[in-house]
């Protein structure tokens, strides 16, 4: 049976990576389940990862479940492990402090599967005093991260804050797992 992958991606950017990283763990043999923020759809459609996970995307907590459980249930109970690429300050903060007001929120505090954080934002978000401490709290919590590079980003800035290489981050998920 195939190891399953939740993919949570959020409203960077980024998000495009994302399509890649779906498409590597899939290639891997993984079972690739998709949860989108609502900003996220901003930048990629839900039909893109339903092509490339080849299953259902979850966009909304409130959407009919695919099973008799609620989605961020099911989601959260059949994950091997959770992957959110992009990771803005947004959810980082959210998971620092067991905020669960949407769907991927819902499932990453419910999970008890490892979870990998890939952050992507302005380099000001990332340096910011208050996401240096989130990211500490999740980290001494044994979240794991694939901390992002430096080089121009999308805001016309230069500095750390971009999302890490999909290669980077499937490498360092699968290597942790085993």
């Amino acid at each position: 049976m195939a190891r399953k992958a939740v993919i949570g991606v959020t409203g960077s950017i980024a998000a495009y990576k994302a399509c890649e990283l779906v498409r590597l763990f899939v290639k891997a043999g993984w079972d690739v389940q998709v949860a989108m923020t609502e900003h996220a759809r901003e930048f990629v459609t839900p039909l893109t990862f339903r092509t490339l996970s080849r299953n259902p995307v979850q966009c909304d907590m409130f959407e009919d479940p695919l099973t008799w459980k609620p989605e961020h249930i099911s989601l959260a109970d059949a994950a091997d492990v959770l992957v959110i690429a992009p990771a803005t300050a947004n959810i980082i903060a959210k998971m620092a402090h067991g905020i669960a007001d949407d769907l991927l929120s819902s499932v990453a505090l419910a999970t008890k599967a490892p979870i990998w954080v890939a952050p992507a934002m302005n380099d000001g978000m990332w340096t910011n005093p208050a996401t240096c401490e989130n990211v500490a709290t999740l980290e001494s919590r044994g979240v794991g991260f694939v901390r992002p590079g430096e080089g121009e980003l999308a805001c016309g800035t230069s500095g750390p804050g971009r999302m890490a290489e999909p290669k980077e981050i499937f490498r360092a998920v699968a290597e942790a797992l085993g």
